[in-house]
């Protein structure tokens, strides 16, 4: 489940595979307002691609993608 901190929505999507990953970030999407900002971890290297493809046909917009170890942390804005 997400978390509420302030503004922005947190998942923790660490030992998730794909497709998962990518349904939960969808999902979670559609409970933030526009311009809200969703902060997620994860350790599925298929986000690095499968995060930003799925940006880009949402019309979405990516923050920020850093992967530190074996964790990747991103963030992406509602755009509408």
């Amino acid at each position: 489940m997400p978390q509420e901190t302030g503004a922005s929505v947190k998942l923790n999507l660490e030992g998730l595979l794909c497709p998962i990953p990518v349904v939960r970030v969808s999902q979670a999407m559609k409970d933030l307002p526009v311009n809200g900002v969703l902060e997620a971890t994860a350790t599925d290297p298929g986000v690095l691609t499968d995060i930003p493809a799925w940006v880009k046909s949402t019309g979405n917009e990516l923050l920020s993608m850093e992967k530190k170890d074996k964790v990747i942390t991103f963030t992406i804005r509602k755009a509408k």
